[in-house]
């Protein structure tokens, strides 16, 4: 059983951001933890959780570091009974607000790894996608953590904007280098609806023989590619909980659950969740979703997806693949050896 906690507070909002955030509601804030407080509680009788079998723990935004960490200290005493040994506990954070004094509070808390939203390290960059922080707070923030006891920090980085060039990213990739971190988060700009960017599409430009370049870059350094964005030498169990298709409970306002085939929907809107946390929209997946959330997780990962899932049809167009070396079948699993393919290889074999 994997734990997320959604915290929909920001500092500003970020040119390409499509998540449930708010930069104007921090009054709320106290408000909001204790209806996550009185959520929890029903998702822990909801979803049957017995002790010590809560495996991970990933708190996002949103920005948690906007929260102090006596706000999430009833959530943590709660929790402390269901918390398996040796868990992973993650918060994201943004570098001008994770101060040294905040990421001190959270490792007290029993947090055991940050991943920092840098974005770049390059100033221009950092202005035009409405970042809050500098690259000084960026490199100052993780060499925080590590001072403090942190051993996994992950950093994000995003590329595939307008103005990218070989120089930049290389600039980002050898100034992350640098620094303490064991993960790197690599994504690739897009365009969501109701996002600033929304009315200026230009400002993504992919090509594949960049993104291809800049996955090579990463891997040189030793960070194995596990996920189509994520590459380390640590690989963070909560992303591959999500992959191996575990059930999760969703904590928060808009955070989803997961349960078998039930997925269930807190409402987005800030207010009414704090006044109602828990009323959700439940919806029931059909085996044929299942089974194509499945592909597509699998794929976009080192996880695989198991071959007896697939019927007579998609077995033959499954080894068609193999056949043509763009899936490898070993054990009863078939690996995706190009995760830039993911979606592709999956809506070959539903096809």
């Amino acid at each position: 059983m994997l734990l997320y906690i959604h915290i929909p507070f920001c500092d500003s909002k970020c040119s390409y951001c499509a998540f449930n955030s708010y930069v104007d509601k921090f009054h709320l804030k106290q408000s909001y933890m204790n209806a996550l407080h009185t959520q929890l509680e029903f998702e822990l009788k909801a979803f049957h959780v017995s002790e010590k079998s809560i495996e991970t723990v990933f708190i996002g935004g949103g920005t948690p570091s906007t929260v102090p960490p006596e706000l999430y200290e009833p959530l943590f005493k709660l929790l402390k009974p269901y918390l398996a040994p040796n868990i992973e506990m993650t918060s994201e954070a943004n570098p001008n607000s994770a101060t040294y004094e905040w990421i001190l509070g959270m490792w007290k808390l029993g947090v055991n790894r940050l991943s920092f939203g840098v974005q770049s390290f390059d100033k221009e960059k950092l202005k035009v996608l409405n970042r809050a922080h500098s690259s000084s707070q960026a490199i100052e923030a993780v060499l925080n953590a590590k001072k403090i006891g942190f051993e996994n920090i992950s950093i994000d980085l995003i590329y595939a904007t307008l103005n990218d060039t070989k120089e930049l990213l290389q600039k980002d990739i050898d100034t992350a280098f640098s620094l303490p971190i064991n993960h790197l988060s690599a994504y690739a700009l897009t365009i969501e609806e109701g996002t600033p960017f929304e009315k200026n599409p230009s400002m993504a430009k992919e090509t594949l023989s960049l993104t291809s370049w800049l996955f090579k870059e990463i891997r040189s350094h030793g960070f194995e590619q596990y996920e189509i964005s994520n590459f380390g030498t640590y690989q963070s169990l909560h992303n591959l909980g999500y992959w191996n298709y575990k059930d999760y409970i969703g904590l928060g306002s808009g955070a989803v659950g997961k349960l078998g085939v039930e997925r269930f929907y807190p409402t987005t809107d800030l207010e009414d969740y704090i006044q109602n946390p828990l009323h959700r929209r439940v919806e029931t997946l059909s085996e044929e979703d299942k089974k194509m959330e499945e592909l597509f997780l699998g794929f976009r990962s080192c996880v695989g997806v198991k071959e007896e899932i697939l019927d007579k049809e998609e077995s033959k167009r499954a080894k068609i693949l193999v056949d043509e070396k763009k899936l490898l079948s070993k054990n009863g699993v078939l690996y995706n050896p190009d995760y830039l393919l993911a979606d592709e290889l999956t809506l070959f074999i539903l096809s």
